[in-house]
């Protein structure tokens, strides 16, 4: 006899009820069509949320997440950028200076002086005073080479190390520049993504392009140059001893110095030793805060290793200037008051509370390694999206007419049943993709028109197999029964297989591909609890109420 426990009734009247609250508030919420003119920017507790979509009496304490709309349904932002990767190899260069000069020093009577030429951003160029001892001091600078980190350049050292007369020159490898590119574009990657998910935008599409590009598209930007201010800033970060002030900013620095320009005193350029003390890769946070005469400034905190390093250099020099520098500007240069044994600090400036949030963001997601040069960029309206949408719109209810319509010319009641059931799936559908925040692209749209011909494939079977056992004179309720058991295997098997191809297309794709995976693996799971569960609830019901002696399907 056909009977369902009471606590799943429950359990599935409660799922299907969860999925149609989480549904609707997108029908509750109005898109906004003029994303430029609509868009507001708030700042809680530090953190920038763009709002892209407004509330139209829905009420606050239910479930508000919404199905997130694509660049191609929603317009926003496209930004194709190539990374700076040169850079890379003269901030490493620069940062060997002191160990080769250490590593020299003890070969002092052998070698002589020691001192750092001019040369190209990528060289390293030492003089020493006796040209006999170049093979020694050779030696001595090729022992600070490592091992490059690359399956492709086993046994390779990252340094390559040549004399010229009385000069040595000491370059990265061919193999390490190659590996430094590689690592450059991928943390420029990760950056990239980090930043744009701080500051509150959805679903973005960040990938490589070629050995040293980046594409990147973000729905719901009102202009390309929002998003390149979000991504564009290196948000280099250093604390440098200050050597000198000056108003001639040709002036030429000495070795190992460099010139820098004040961000807040038009005129003002300091002459900064080049080695950092600190350097903002060794920061844990960053939060937007006031100072002390209620200015917005950002507070900083060091990992243990910057902390050290922190409190050492203030502890010995107290009394002397210290500049922080962010991006080749110095934002202040503040005199050491005291010892900063904590590891962490304020950075004050002529700043607003929207440059000190967005100052904070860049800081909390770190630097990137590498300056981008921006190749294409495009602000793509909401225009188009909002026809792609009514054509989807105009797809999806041709195909559910036409399913309703052929399962109740087909089946009858039974058809009818079927397609509550498919009402019901959409409405989980769509309540599963505001649930998990995904975003709705046109090969989404595609994905749930083709999750609405698909859905009633599970009722299909199960209705063909109940007309098959009433053939052989069993009472309606054993068809039925048998109906849904002897089908169950097939419905299962098909949908397996199907969802198999939906996870593939998700993990080997990526933008409009994952789009259509994702819909169309999250309708196979509703458009089968539906009918295996909901429509067999709904007949058992029927059934009990009516006692039928004999049934039509």
């Amino acid at each position: 006899m056909l009977q369902i426990d009471h606590w799943k009734r429950v359990l599935i009247w409660a799922l299907c009820a969860a999925g149609l609250l989480l549904a609707l508030p997108n029908a509750f919420y109005s898109r906004v069509e003029g994303v430029n003119d609509a868009r507001a920017a708030i700042v809680v507790e530090g953190e920038t949320a763009l709002l892209a979509d407004q509330a139209a009496g829905w009420p606050s304490f239910l479930p508000s997440s919404l199905v997130n709309l694509g660049l191609d349904l929603r317009g926003g932002a496209h930004l194709l950028a190539e990374v700076r990767v040169e850079e890379v190899y003269e901030s490493r260069i620069t940062a060997l200076w002191p160990e080769v000069r250490d590593a020299l020093r003890p070969l002092r009577s052998e070698v002589g002086t020691i001192r750092r030429q001019n040369a190209p951003t990528d060289e390293l160029h030492v003089k020493i005073g006796n040209a006999e001892g170049m093979a020694a001091a050779m030696a001595a600078v090729r022992t600070l080479a490592q091992p490059v980190v690359s399956l492709t350049a086993a046994g390779e050292q990252d340094l390559a190390v040549r004399g010229e007369g009385d000069v040595m020159i000491v370059t990265l490898s061919d193999a390490e520049k190659l590996a430094t590119d590689e690592r450059t574009v991928q943390q420029s990657l990760e950056i990239i993504r980090r930043r744009i998910d701080e500051v509150g935008t959805r679903e973005p599409t960040i990938q490589r392009q070629g050995s040293d590009r980046i594409l990147i598209q973000v729905p719901g930007l009102g202009s390309a140059q929002e998003l390149k201010d979000i991504i564009g800033t290196t948000a280099q970060l250093t604390f440098q001893p200050v050597v000198g002030r000056t108003t001639d900013g040709t002036a030429t620095p000495g070795i190992g110095e460099e010139i820098l320009p004040s961000l807040d005193e038009q005129g003002t350029f300091y002459i900064l030793e080049e080695n950092p003390v600190v350097t903002g890769e060794e920061l844990t946070d960053a939060q937007p805060s006031f100072d002390q005469n209620g200015r917005p400034a950002v507070n900083f905190r060091f990992n243990p290793s910057g902390a050290r390093k922190f409190g050492d250099y203030t502890a010995e020099n107290i009394g002397n200037p210290f500049a922080i520098v962010l991006d080749d500007e110095v934002i202040s240069a503040p005199v050491i008051q005291s010892h900063i044994p904590g590891g962490s600090g304020i950075i004050t400036g002529n700043f607003s509370v929207e440059e000190s949030t967005n100052l904070a963001v860049l800081l909390r997601a770190g630097a990137l390694p590498a300056g981008l040069d921006f190749l294409e960029e495009r602000t793509i309206g909401p225009e188009l999206g909002a026809d792609s949408i009514a054509a989807g719109k105009v797809a999806t209810m041709v195909a559910f007419a036409a399913v309703l319509v052929f399962m109740v010319l087909s089946y009858g009641i039974f058809g009818l049943f079927a397609n509550i059931a498919l009402i019901l799936n959409v409405a989980l559908l769509f309540g599963l993709l505001s649930l998990i925040g995904a975003t709705l692209t046109l090969p989404g749209i595609a994905g749930i028109v083709l999750t609405v011909g698909m859905a009633v494939d599970a009722n299909v079977l199960i209705f063909e197999r109940i007309r098959e056992e009433l053939k052989t004179a069993r009472g309606p309720a054993r068809a039925i029964e048998l109906g849904y058991e002897k089908a169950l295997s097939a419905i299962v098997d098909a949908n397996i297989t199907t969802f198999i191809t939906a996870v593939i297309l998700f993990v080997m794709g990526s933008g409009p591909v994952r789009g259509f995976s994702i819909t169309l693996g999250l309708g196979i799971l509703t458009s089968v609890f539906t009918a295996i569960f909901v429509t067999r609830l709904i007949i058992v019901t029927w059934f009990e109420r009516r006692r039928p002696k004999t049934i039509e399907v």
